[in-house]
Protein backbone atom coordinates (compact mmCIF):
# COMPACT_ATOMS: atom_id res chain seq x y z
CA UNK A 1 0.00 0.00 0.00
CA UNK A 2 0.99 3.18 -1.00
CA UNK A 3 2.01 5.53 1.79
CA UNK A 4 -0.15 8.33 0.53
CA UNK A 5 -2.90 6.26 0.67
CA UNK A 6 -4.77 6.08 4.29
CA UNK A 7 -4.47 3.10 6.31
CA UNK A 8 -7.69 1.53 6.94
CA UNK A 9 -9.28 1.65 9.98
CA UNK A 10 -12.75 0.03 10.76
CA UNK A 11 -14.65 0.07 13.93
CA UNK A 12 -17.07 -2.14 16.16
CA UNK A 13 -19.35 -0.24 18.28
CA UNK A 14 -21.84 -2.09 20.31
CA UNK A 15 -23.69 -0.95 22.99
CA UNK A 16 -23.76 -2.78 26.62
CA UNK A 17 -27.42 -3.36 26.82
CA UNK A 18 -27.63 -7.24 27.21
CA UNK A 19 -26.14 -9.65 24.81
CA UNK A 20 -24.03 -9.57 21.57
CA UNK A 21 -27.50 -10.18 18.63
CA UNK A 22 -26.76 -12.55 15.83
CA UNK A 23 -27.14 -9.21 13.51
CA UNK A 24 -23.86 -7.67 16.06
CA UNK A 25 -21.92 -10.45 15.29
CA UNK A 26 -22.17 -10.29 11.75
CA UNK A 27 -21.72 -6.16 11.53
CA UNK A 28 -18.26 -6.95 14.00
CA UNK A 29 -17.27 -9.92 11.29
CA UNK A 30 -17.91 -7.90 8.00
CA UNK A 31 -15.32 -5.04 9.76
CA UNK A 32 -13.38 -7.78 10.89
CA UNK A 33 -12.83 -9.02 7.51
CA UNK A 34 -12.64 -6.16 5.74
CA UNK A 35 -9.74 -4.70 8.02
CA UNK A 36 -7.90 -8.47 7.86
CA UNK A 37 -8.18 -8.27 3.94
CA UNK A 38 -6.85 -4.96 3.86
CA UNK A 39 -3.57 -5.48 6.13
CA UNK A 40 -5.57 -2.44 8.75
CA UNK A 41 -7.26 -1.97 11.81
CA UNK A 42 -10.63 -3.39 13.65
CA UNK A 43 -10.83 -1.70 16.86
CA UNK A 44 -13.86 -2.46 19.31
CA UNK A 45 -15.21 0.74 21.12
CA UNK A 46 -17.68 0.50 23.16
CA UNK A 47 -21.04 2.92 23.29
CA UNK A 48 -22.49 3.40 26.89
CA UNK A 49 -24.33 6.92 26.28
CA UNK A 50 -27.52 5.67 26.78
CA UNK A 51 -27.40 4.96 30.76
CA UNK A 52 -30.65 4.39 30.48
CA UNK A 53 -30.09 0.81 28.44
CA UNK A 54 -26.77 0.26 30.34
CA UNK A 55 -26.98 -3.86 31.22
CA UNK A 56 -24.64 -4.53 34.37
CA UNK A 57 -22.24 -7.43 32.90
CA UNK A 58 -23.08 -6.39 29.17
CA UNK A 59 -18.98 -5.28 28.34
CA UNK A 60 -18.25 -8.33 29.52
CA UNK A 61 -20.97 -10.90 27.40
CA UNK A 62 -19.83 -8.70 24.72
CA UNK A 63 -16.34 -9.17 24.70
CA UNK A 64 -16.53 -12.70 25.92
CA UNK A 65 -18.70 -13.16 22.96
CA UNK A 66 -16.46 -12.27 20.27
CA UNK A 67 -13.62 -13.83 21.99
CA UNK A 68 -15.90 -17.31 21.62
CA UNK A 69 -15.92 -16.73 18.28
CA UNK A 70 -12.27 -15.93 17.17
CA UNK A 71 -13.09 -12.62 16.55
CA UNK A 72 -10.19 -10.09 17.96
CA UNK A 73 -8.98 -6.75 17.48
CA UNK A 74 -6.12 -4.36 17.10
CA UNK A 75 -7.19 -2.11 19.90
CA UNK A 76 -8.54 -2.71 22.76
CA UNK A 77 -11.60 -1.86 24.74
CA UNK A 78 -9.95 -0.03 27.28
CA UNK A 79 -7.21 2.26 27.83
CA UNK A 80 -5.41 1.64 30.84
CA UNK A 81 -5.63 4.42 32.53
CA UNK A 82 -9.58 3.76 32.54
CA UNK A 83 -9.66 0.09 33.99
CA UNK A 84 -9.41 1.50 37.52
CA UNK A 85 -13.12 2.85 36.91
CA UNK A 86 -14.13 -0.60 35.39
CA UNK A 87 -17.51 -1.64 37.28
CA UNK A 88 -16.11 -5.26 36.71
CA UNK A 89 -13.28 -6.95 38.30
CA UNK A 90 -13.35 -9.79 36.25
CA UNK A 91 -11.52 -7.34 33.65
CA UNK A 92 -9.98 -5.36 35.87
CA UNK A 93 -8.46 -7.94 37.61
CA UNK A 94 -7.27 -10.02 34.29
CA UNK A 95 -3.70 -9.45 33.67
CA UNK A 96 -3.63 -11.14 30.33
CA UNK A 97 -7.45 -10.50 29.04
CA UNK A 98 -6.58 -9.61 25.04
CA UNK A 99 -7.39 -5.97 23.98
CA UNK A 100 -5.91 -4.00 26.88
CA UNK A 101 -3.51 -1.78 25.10
CA UNK A 102 -1.72 1.61 26.12
CA UNK A 103 -3.29 4.53 26.29
CA UNK A 104 -2.70 6.47 23.03
CA UNK A 105 -4.03 9.31 21.43
CA UNK A 106 -6.41 7.06 19.21
CA UNK A 107 -7.19 4.43 21.14
CA UNK A 108 -10.26 2.81 21.99
CA UNK A 109 -12.62 4.08 23.77
CA UNK A 110 -15.64 3.72 26.36
CA UNK A 111 -17.56 6.66 25.72
CA UNK A 112 -19.20 7.69 29.47
CA UNK A 113 -15.10 8.49 29.85
CA UNK A 114 -15.37 10.92 27.61
CA UNK A 115 -18.35 13.11 28.58
CA UNK A 116 -16.30 16.61 28.76
CA UNK A 117 -14.60 15.50 25.04
CA UNK A 118 -18.36 15.34 23.35
CA UNK A 119 -19.19 18.68 25.34
CA UNK A 120 -16.32 20.66 24.34
CA UNK A 121 -17.12 19.71 20.36
CA UNK A 122 -21.22 20.54 21.05
CA UNK A 123 -19.52 23.81 22.52
CA UNK A 124 -17.49 24.47 19.15
CA UNK A 125 -20.59 23.90 17.10
CA UNK A 126 -22.57 26.08 19.14
CA UNK A 127 -19.97 29.25 19.07
CA UNK A 128 -19.90 28.10 14.96
CA UNK A 129 -23.01 28.88 14.33
CA UNK A 130 -23.42 25.09 13.57
CA UNK A 131 -25.58 24.69 16.61
CA UNK A 132 -27.84 26.03 19.07
CA UNK A 133 -29.05 26.27 22.47
CA UNK A 134 -32.28 24.79 23.48
CA UNK A 135 -34.38 25.28 26.61
CA UNK A 136 -37.83 23.41 25.44
CA UNK A 137 -39.43 21.73 28.13
CA UNK A 138 -40.41 18.28 27.74
CA UNK A 139 -44.28 19.05 27.72
CA UNK A 140 -43.81 21.41 25.06
CA UNK A 141 -42.55 19.27 23.10
CA UNK A 142 -44.95 16.83 23.17
CA UNK A 143 -47.66 19.24 22.51
CA UNK A 144 -45.60 20.17 19.55
CA UNK A 145 -45.41 16.40 18.57
CA UNK A 146 -49.19 15.82 18.89
CA UNK A 147 -49.97 19.20 17.12
CA UNK A 148 -47.76 18.08 13.80
CA UNK A 149 -49.11 14.85 13.99
CA UNK A 150 -52.86 15.85 13.77
CA UNK A 151 -52.16 17.75 11.11
CA UNK A 152 -50.52 14.66 9.43
CA UNK A 153 -46.84 16.54 9.07
CA UNK A 154 -43.35 14.58 10.07
CA UNK A 155 -42.57 15.34 13.91
CA UNK A 156 -39.83 18.00 13.63
CA UNK A 157 -38.55 20.32 15.83
CA UNK A 158 -40.05 24.01 15.05
CA UNK A 159 -36.70 25.85 16.19
CA UNK A 160 -38.43 27.95 18.44
CA UNK A 161 -35.39 28.38 20.72
CA UNK A 162 -33.42 29.05 17.57
CA UNK A 163 -36.03 32.15 16.42
CA UNK A 164 -36.93 33.17 19.53
CA UNK A 165 -34.45 32.97 22.25
CA UNK A 166 -31.69 36.26 22.17
CA UNK A 167 -27.94 35.88 22.61
CA UNK A 168 -28.83 37.56 26.19
CA UNK A 169 -31.55 35.39 27.36
CA UNK A 170 -29.30 32.22 26.38
CA UNK A 171 -26.51 33.59 28.21
CA UNK A 172 -28.32 34.50 30.96
CA UNK A 173 -30.47 30.66 31.36
CA UNK A 174 -27.23 29.44 31.15
CA UNK A 175 -25.99 31.23 34.03
CA UNK A 176 -28.97 30.06 35.93
CA UNK A 177 -28.08 26.38 35.06
CA UNK A 178 -31.45 26.18 33.23
CA UNK A 179 -31.94 22.53 31.91
CA UNK A 180 -30.62 23.32 28.02
CA UNK A 181 -29.84 20.80 25.17
CA UNK A 182 -27.21 21.58 22.01
CA UNK A 183 -29.47 20.84 18.43
CA UNK A 184 -27.58 20.57 15.18
CA UNK A 185 -28.67 23.71 13.20
CA UNK A 186 -29.72 21.60 10.07
CA UNK A 187 -29.66 23.37 6.71
CA UNK A 188 -32.12 23.59 4.52
CA UNK A 189 -33.09 23.27 0.74
CA UNK A 190 -29.50 21.18 0.25
CA UNK A 191 -29.25 17.27 -0.84
CA UNK A 192 -27.09 14.84 0.93
CA UNK A 193 -25.38 12.60 -1.53
CA UNK A 194 -22.80 10.29 -0.77
CA UNK A 195 -21.49 6.54 -2.06
CA UNK A 196 -22.67 3.78 -0.11
CA UNK A 197 -19.99 1.07 -0.32
CA UNK A 198 -22.71 -1.80 -0.59
CA UNK A 199 -26.11 0.23 -1.74
CA UNK A 200 -24.77 2.91 -4.53
CA UNK A 201 -25.59 6.14 -4.44
CA UNK A 202 -28.10 7.58 -1.69
CA UNK A 203 -29.41 11.07 -1.50
CA UNK A 204 -31.54 13.10 1.37
CA UNK A 205 -33.40 16.15 1.39
CA UNK A 206 -32.04 18.28 3.96
CA UNK A 207 -36.13 19.47 4.56
CA UNK A 208 -36.24 16.35 5.84
CA UNK A 209 -33.84 16.00 8.66
CA UNK A 210 -34.71 17.10 12.31
CA UNK A 211 -32.60 19.43 14.12
CA UNK A 212 -31.03 16.56 16.08
CA UNK A 213 -30.51 17.12 19.73
CA UNK A 214 -26.27 16.35 19.99
CA UNK A 215 -26.13 16.90 23.57
CA UNK A 216 -28.56 15.94 26.69
CA UNK A 217 -29.51 18.15 29.38
CA UNK A 218 -28.14 15.27 31.62
CA UNK A 219 -24.68 15.88 30.41
CA UNK A 220 -24.36 12.93 27.81
CA UNK A 221 -23.95 13.27 23.94
CA UNK A 222 -26.34 11.43 21.81
CA UNK A 223 -25.74 8.55 20.16
CA UNK A 224 -24.98 11.03 16.73
CA UNK A 225 -22.20 13.35 18.44
CA UNK A 226 -20.38 10.50 19.82
CA UNK A 227 -20.66 8.48 17.18
CA UNK A 228 -19.02 11.20 14.92
CA UNK A 229 -16.45 12.40 17.37
CA UNK A 230 -14.56 9.07 18.19
CA UNK A 231 -14.92 8.13 14.22
CA UNK A 232 -12.98 11.35 13.50
CA UNK A 233 -10.54 10.93 16.25
CA UNK A 234 -9.83 7.18 15.63
CA UNK A 235 -9.34 8.15 12.11
CA UNK A 236 -12.11 5.62 10.95
CA UNK A 237 -12.10 5.03 7.44
CA UNK A 238 -15.06 3.04 6.67
CA UNK A 239 -18.25 3.09 8.75
CA UNK A 240 -19.65 -0.52 7.76
CA UNK A 241 -22.96 -1.10 9.98
CA UNK A 242 -26.77 -2.82 9.95
CA UNK A 243 -28.85 -0.89 7.36
CA UNK A 244 -30.84 0.14 10.38
CA UNK A 245 -28.61 3.38 10.69
CA UNK A 246 -28.92 4.44 7.02
CA UNK A 247 -31.93 7.34 8.24
CA UNK A 248 -28.89 8.29 10.53
CA UNK A 249 -26.55 8.61 7.45
CA UNK A 250 -27.14 11.93 6.40
CA UNK A 251 -27.07 14.15 9.94
CA UNK A 252 -23.58 12.54 10.58
CA UNK A 253 -22.57 13.52 7.17
CA UNK A 254 -24.11 17.07 7.82
CA UNK A 255 -21.65 16.73 11.36
CA UNK A 256 -18.94 16.03 9.82
CA UNK A 257 -19.09 19.16 7.25
CA UNK A 258 -20.50 21.18 10.64
CA UNK A 259 -16.83 20.26 12.03
CA UNK A 260 -14.48 20.84 8.57
CA UNK A 261 -14.03 17.18 9.27
CA UNK A 262 -13.33 14.74 6.08
CA UNK A 263 -16.29 11.87 6.34
CA UNK A 264 -15.48 8.58 5.96
CA UNK A 265 -16.65 6.01 3.30
CA UNK A 266 -20.47 4.08 4.90
CA UNK A 267 -21.31 0.60 4.14
CA UNK A 268 -24.91 -0.28 5.02
CA UNK A 269 -25.39 -4.26 5.58
CA UNK A 270 -28.85 -5.49 5.11
CA UNK A 271 -31.07 -6.56 8.12
CA UNK A 272 -31.72 -9.72 9.20
CA UNK A 273 -35.28 -11.74 8.73
CA UNK A 274 -37.40 -14.04 10.13
CA UNK A 275 -38.15 -16.59 7.59
CA UNK A 276 -41.85 -15.02 7.45
CA UNK A 277 -39.47 -11.73 6.25
CA UNK A 278 -39.45 -10.04 9.73
CA UNK A 279 -36.90 -8.14 11.54
CA UNK A 280 -35.21 -10.70 13.58
CA UNK A 281 -36.31 -11.13 16.97
CA UNK A 282 -36.07 -12.87 20.26
CA UNK A 283 -40.11 -13.09 19.84
CA UNK A 284 -39.51 -15.57 17.12
CA UNK A 285 -36.30 -17.70 18.46
CA UNK A 286 -32.85 -16.71 19.59
CA UNK A 287 -30.44 -13.85 18.73
CA UNK A 288 -27.86 -13.56 20.84
CA UNK A 289 -25.03 -15.43 20.01
CA UNK A 290 -24.27 -16.97 23.56
CA UNK A 291 -27.64 -18.86 22.88
CA UNK A 292 -26.05 -20.21 19.77
CA UNK A 293 -22.43 -21.20 21.73
CA UNK A 294 -24.53 -22.39 24.69
CA UNK A 295 -26.28 -24.87 22.49
CA UNK A 296 -23.33 -26.33 21.27
CA UNK A 297 -23.03 -24.43 17.68
CA UNK A 298 -19.04 -24.34 16.82
CA UNK A 299 -17.67 -21.22 16.92
CA UNK A 300 -16.56 -21.89 13.34
CA UNK A 301 -19.43 -23.10 11.84
CA UNK A 302 -21.24 -19.73 13.51
CA UNK A 303 -18.67 -17.33 11.73
CA UNK A 304 -19.54 -19.65 8.55
CA UNK A 305 -22.70 -18.88 9.16
CA UNK A 306 -22.99 -15.39 9.96
CA UNK A 307 -20.90 -14.35 7.12
CA UNK A 308 -23.73 -16.03 5.01
CA UNK A 309 -25.98 -13.74 5.87
CA UNK A 310 -26.52 -11.16 3.02
CA UNK A 311 -22.87 -12.03 1.56
CA UNK A 312 -21.46 -15.21 -0.88
CA UNK A 313 -18.02 -15.07 -2.56
CA UNK A 314 -19.72 -14.76 -6.23
CA UNK A 315 -18.60 -15.50 -9.61
CA UNK A 316 -21.10 -18.47 -9.47
CA UNK A 317 -19.36 -20.37 -6.66
CA UNK A 318 -21.14 -23.31 -5.06
CA UNK A 319 -18.37 -23.32 -1.67
CA UNK A 320 -20.22 -23.02 0.93
CA UNK A 321 -17.57 -24.24 4.00
CA UNK A 322 -14.73 -21.44 4.50
CA UNK A 323 -11.85 -21.74 6.78
CA UNK A 324 -11.28 -18.01 8.29
CA UNK A 325 -8.48 -17.45 6.12
CA UNK A 326 -10.58 -17.91 2.72
CA UNK A 327 -13.20 -15.36 4.07
CA UNK A 328 -9.97 -13.40 4.41
CA UNK A 329 -9.04 -13.85 1.17
CA UNK A 330 -12.75 -13.72 -0.56
CA UNK A 331 -14.59 -11.04 1.34
CA UNK A 332 -15.58 -7.41 -0.24
CA UNK A 333 -18.15 -5.36 0.69
CA UNK A 334 -19.34 -5.07 -3.60
CA UNK A 335 -20.97 -8.43 -2.86
CA UNK A 336 -22.56 -7.86 0.15
CA UNK A 337 -26.12 -8.16 -0.57
CA UNK A 338 -29.24 -5.35 -0.25
CA UNK A 339 -31.77 -7.43 0.47
CA UNK A 340 -32.09 -8.45 3.80
CA UNK A 341 -31.12 -12.26 4.73
CA UNK A 342 -33.17 -15.12 6.07
CA UNK A 343 -31.85 -16.63 9.15
CA UNK A 344 -32.41 -20.35 8.58
CA UNK A 345 -31.72 -22.20 11.33
CA UNK A 346 -31.48 -25.58 9.10
CA UNK A 347 -28.71 -24.20 7.28
CA UNK A 348 -26.61 -23.29 10.62
CA UNK A 349 -27.63 -26.83 11.64
CA UNK A 350 -26.11 -28.59 8.66
CA UNK A 351 -22.98 -26.17 8.38
CA UNK A 352 -22.51 -26.65 12.17
CA UNK A 353 -22.80 -30.20 10.72
CA UNK A 354 -20.25 -30.40 8.65
CA UNK A 355 -18.17 -28.90 11.17
CA UNK A 356 -18.56 -31.69 13.45
CA UNK A 357 -17.93 -34.16 11.22
CA UNK A 358 -14.45 -33.02 10.80
CA UNK A 359 -13.75 -33.00 14.28
CA UNK A 360 -11.15 -35.82 15.52
CA UNK A 361 -12.53 -37.83 18.42
CA UNK A 362 -10.63 -36.10 21.09
CA UNK A 363 -12.09 -32.92 19.67
CA UNK A 364 -15.32 -34.27 19.78
CA UNK A 365 -15.56 -35.57 23.50
CA UNK A 366 -13.87 -32.75 24.59
CA UNK A 367 -16.59 -30.43 22.85
CA UNK A 368 -19.93 -33.01 23.82
CA UNK A 369 -18.55 -33.77 27.42
CA UNK A 370 -19.98 -30.70 29.12
CA UNK A 371 -23.47 -31.30 27.06
CA UNK A 372 -23.38 -35.01 28.10
CA UNK A 373 -22.64 -33.95 32.01
CA UNK A 374 -26.12 -31.98 31.46
CA UNK A 375 -28.47 -34.89 30.74
CA UNK A 376 -30.23 -37.34 33.06
CA UNK A 377 -29.79 -40.48 31.43
CA UNK A 378 -25.94 -39.68 31.14
CA UNK A 379 -26.43 -39.02 35.04
CA UNK A 380 -27.69 -42.00 35.90
CA UNK A 381 -25.80 -44.41 33.26
CA UNK A 382 -23.00 -46.96 34.82
CA UNK A 383 -19.39 -45.67 35.45
CA UNK A 384 -18.50 -48.07 32.11
CA UNK A 385 -20.90 -45.41 29.90
CA UNK A 386 -19.08 -42.72 30.63
CA UNK A 387 -15.43 -43.39 30.27
CA UNK A 388 -13.69 -41.36 28.04
CA UNK A 389 -13.47 -44.04 25.45
CA UNK A 390 -16.86 -45.56 25.46
CA UNK A 391 -17.65 -42.12 24.73
CA UNK A 392 -15.87 -41.34 21.44
CA UNK A 393 -17.26 -44.66 20.21
CA UNK A 394 -20.68 -43.40 20.49
CA UNK A 395 -19.83 -39.89 19.56
CA UNK A 396 -18.48 -41.66 16.03
CA UNK A 397 -21.52 -43.20 15.56
CA UNK A 398 -23.54 -40.13 15.98
CA UNK A 399 -20.93 -37.27 14.55
CA UNK A 400 -22.74 -38.11 11.10
CA UNK A 401 -26.15 -37.14 12.22
CA UNK A 402 -25.09 -34.43 14.72
CA UNK A 403 -26.17 -30.71 13.77
CA UNK A 404 -25.07 -29.79 17.39
CA UNK A 405 -24.06 -31.02 20.55
CA UNK A 406 -26.62 -30.21 23.20
CA UNK A 407 -28.20 -32.78 21.10
CA UNK A 408 -25.57 -35.86 21.83
CA UNK A 409 -27.15 -38.49 22.97
CA UNK A 410 -31.14 -37.76 23.15
CA UNK A 411 -31.76 -40.07 20.09
CA UNK A 412 -29.77 -42.87 21.15
CA UNK A 413 -29.77 -43.23 25.15
CA UNK A 414 -30.13 -47.08 25.00
CA UNK A 415 -26.65 -46.73 24.71
CA UNK A 416 -26.83 -45.76 28.06
CA UNK A 417 -29.45 -47.00 29.79
CA UNK A 418 -31.30 -50.44 30.29
CA UNK A 419 -34.00 -50.85 27.64
CA UNK A 420 -37.83 -52.11 27.64
CA UNK A 421 -39.96 -52.58 24.89
CA UNK A 422 -42.62 -54.63 23.33
CA UNK A 423 -41.69 -57.65 22.42
CA UNK A 424 -43.98 -57.59 18.66
CA UNK A 425 -41.60 -54.50 17.80
CA UNK A 426 -39.29 -57.53 17.26
CA UNK A 427 -41.04 -59.37 14.45
CA UNK A 428 -40.53 -58.49 10.86
CA UNK A 429 -43.04 -58.60 8.61
CA UNK A 430 -44.63 -62.00 8.73
CA UNK A 431 -42.24 -63.63 10.41
CA UNK A 432 -43.44 -66.18 13.04
CA UNK A 433 -42.21 -66.64 16.88
CA UNK A 434 -40.30 -69.75 16.09
CA UNK A 435 -38.33 -67.96 12.96
CA UNK A 436 -38.07 -64.40 15.56
CA UNK A 437 -36.15 -66.57 18.35
CA UNK A 438 -33.91 -68.47 15.45
CA UNK A 439 -33.46 -65.20 14.00
CA UNK A 440 -31.70 -63.87 17.17
CA UNK A 441 -29.84 -66.94 18.16
CA UNK A 442 -28.25 -66.40 14.71
CA UNK A 443 -26.76 -63.22 16.04
CA UNK A 444 -26.33 -64.53 19.52
CA UNK A 445 -23.78 -67.34 18.07
CA UNK A 446 -22.17 -65.02 14.68
CA UNK A 447 -21.32 -62.00 17.78
CA UNK A 448 -20.74 -64.65 20.21
CA UNK A 449 -17.67 -66.25 17.92
CA UNK A 450 -15.80 -62.58 17.57
CA UNK A 451 -13.11 -62.30 19.97
CA UNK A 452 -12.29 -59.33 22.11
CA UNK A 453 -9.69 -58.47 19.97
CA UNK A 454 -11.35 -58.27 16.68
CA UNK A 455 -14.95 -56.40 18.04
CA UNK A 456 -14.53 -53.51 15.64
CA UNK A 457 -16.95 -52.30 13.28
CA UNK A 458 -15.77 -53.57 10.33
CA UNK A 459 -15.55 -57.11 11.54
CA UNK A 460 -19.07 -57.17 13.07
CA UNK A 461 -20.93 -55.50 9.86
CA UNK A 462 -19.00 -58.58 8.10
CA UNK A 463 -19.62 -61.36 9.82
CA UNK A 464 -23.02 -60.65 10.52
CA UNK A 465 -23.95 -59.58 6.84
CA UNK A 466 -22.91 -63.30 6.11
CA UNK A 467 -24.57 -65.13 8.85
CA UNK A 468 -27.94 -63.00 7.28
CA UNK A 469 -27.47 -63.92 3.64
CA UNK A 470 -29.88 -62.73 1.37
CA UNK A 471 -32.23 -62.45 3.78
CA UNK A 472 -30.72 -59.11 5.69
CA UNK A 473 -34.24 -57.73 7.11
CA UNK A 474 -35.15 -61.25 8.87
CA UNK A 475 -31.73 -60.72 10.71
CA UNK A 476 -31.15 -57.41 10.98
CA UNK A 477 -34.52 -56.12 12.40
CA UNK A 478 -35.11 -58.57 15.01
CA UNK A 479 -31.10 -57.40 16.15
CA UNK A 480 -31.72 -53.71 15.73
CA UNK A 481 -34.60 -54.48 17.96
CA UNK A 482 -32.58 -56.20 20.78
CA UNK A 483 -29.93 -53.98 20.83
CA UNK A 484 -31.74 -50.67 21.10
CA UNK A 485 -35.76 -50.88 21.93
CA UNK A 486 -36.28 -48.08 19.14
CA UNK A 487 -37.73 -48.57 15.30
CA UNK A 488 -35.15 -45.91 14.59
CA UNK A 489 -31.13 -45.89 15.42
CA UNK A 490 -28.25 -46.01 14.15
CA UNK A 491 -27.31 -49.35 12.23
CA UNK A 492 -27.06 -52.74 14.53
CA UNK A 493 -23.40 -53.40 13.19
CA UNK A 494 -22.39 -49.74 14.74
CA UNK A 495 -25.25 -50.36 17.85
CA UNK A 496 -23.23 -53.79 18.71
CA UNK A 497 -19.90 -52.17 18.34
CA UNK A 498 -20.79 -49.39 20.83
CA UNK A 499 -22.41 -51.69 23.10
CA UNK A 500 -19.75 -54.27 23.56
CA UNK A 501 -19.83 -57.65 23.14
CA UNK A 502 -20.86 -58.32 26.70
CA UNK A 503 -24.02 -55.60 26.53
CA UNK A 504 -25.18 -56.52 22.98
CA UNK A 505 -25.15 -60.55 24.29
CA UNK A 506 -26.62 -59.73 26.98
CA UNK A 507 -29.44 -57.89 25.53
CA UNK A 508 -29.44 -60.39 23.04
CA UNK A 509 -30.30 -63.36 24.95
CA UNK A 510 -32.94 -60.57 27.20
CA UNK A 511 -34.87 -60.56 23.63
CA UNK A 512 -34.83 -64.44 23.55
CA UNK A 513 -36.33 -64.77 26.77
CA UNK A 514 -39.25 -63.01 25.94
CA UNK A 515 -40.59 -65.36 23.60
CA UNK A 516 -39.78 -68.25 25.99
Amino acid sequence: MSENIKKIRVRFAPSPTGYLHIGGLRTALYNYLFARKNKGVFALRIEDTDQKRFVEGAVENLIKALSQTGLSWNEGVYEKSQISNLKSKTIAESKTYPGIIEAGEFGPYVQSERLELYKKYAEQLVADGKAYYCFCEPQRLEEMRERQQKEKRSPMYDRYCLNNVSPEQINEKLKENCSATIRLKVPKDEIIEFDDLVRGKISFNTNTIDDQVLFKSDGYPTYHLANVVDDHLMEITQVIRGEEWLPSTPKHILLYRAFGWQEPQFAHIPLLLNADKSKLSKRQGDVAVEDYIKKGYLKDAIVNFVVMLGWNPGEGSTQEIFSMEELIEKFELTKVHKAGAVFDIKKLDWINGQYIKKLSDEELLQNALPFFEQKEFFAKAAADKKTGEYLKKVLTIEKERLAKFADVGDENQFFFQDISYDKEMLRWKTNTDDEIVQSLQKSQTTLNAITENNWSLVEIEKNLLIAAGDKRGDLLWPLRMALTGAQKSPSPFECAWVLGKIEAIKRIENAIEMWQ
